[in-house]
């Protein structure tokens, strides 16, 4: 789903809401998301999911096509816990469009 379809739909619920308001809201909340996973903290949406940052240690890897050791630097990577709601309506055998989430 494209962040305008998102859009989209939230205006079409919230249609008190102007269009700007509500993209305004939307990536307040994205960079509000973006600076707690910088500070290490974790994200719950109760029903969603969690989602953490993981630590990628620094080690030295190889090139498969040349053999040749090379050093990487640590990194770090997204971690995604599925909610137990999400996990049963994905699963059930529910038509998933009936219920719309947003």
């Amino acid at each position: 789903m494209l962040k305008s379809q998102i859009l989209d739909k939230l205006h079409k619920k919230h249609n008190n809401i102007s269009t700007e308001d509500i993209e305004l809201l939307f990536n307040l909340f994205i960079k509000k998301t973006i600076d707690a996973l910088n500070n290490g903290q974790n994200i719950e949406i109760r029903g969603f999911g969690t989602i953490s940052r993981k630590n990628n240690k620094e080690k030295f890897v190889r090139n498969p096509k040349t053999n040749e050791k090379l050093f990487k630097n640590k990194s770090y990577k997204l971690h995604f816990k599925i909610g137990k709601i999400l996990h049963k309506k994905i699963n059930s055998l529910v038509d998933p469009n009936k219920e719309d989430v947003l």
